[in-house]
């Protein structure tokens, strides 16, 4: 795949058109990841910005929103480490995070570190069930 395809690609896999495909009746049924969504946008200004729930890969009741995984790629991480961008995200989310939310992964990078990886983000570990093991 040419350069130029794979930039269309990121481009149009991480737009904002991508958060357009959820219909008004599905963003009523996902209050708290539309809250965490709507903060992080009106707070980071973000470049590129996806809220994952990934409560299903949880025991959790279905529909349940109690885990996400967060990427915010921002010019306001610029030459700020990551611990501080983790606390600047927490912070933002400090809300859900106290009412319900109980895992949150973050993704937190600058342009520049964006366009290094191609736009990858980790694939989340299985569920452990919890019970420490």
């Amino acid at each position: 795949m040419t350069t130029g395809c794979r930039e269309l690609l990121k481009v149009l896999r991480y737009s904002q058109f991508h958060f357009l495909k959820y219909s008004t009746t599905k963003q009523m049924e996902k209050p708290i990841e539309n809250s965490i969504r709507s903060k992080l946008a009106e707070t980071f200004k973000p470049e590129v910005l996806d809220v994952i729930n990934e409560s299903y890969m949880h025991s959790v009741p279905k529909g349940s929103e109690t885990h996400f995984k967060v990427v915010v790629v921002t010019e306001k991480f610029d030459s700020l480490p990551l611990i501080k961008r983790h606390r600047l995200v927490n912070e933002t989310l400090q809300d859900e995070l106290q009412n319900g939310v109980h895992a949150l992964s973050i993704v937190a990078k600058t342009p520049k570190q964006w366009e290094e990886s191609e736009g990858s983000v980790s694939k989340s570990p299985a569920c452990r069930g919890g019970a420490g093991l």
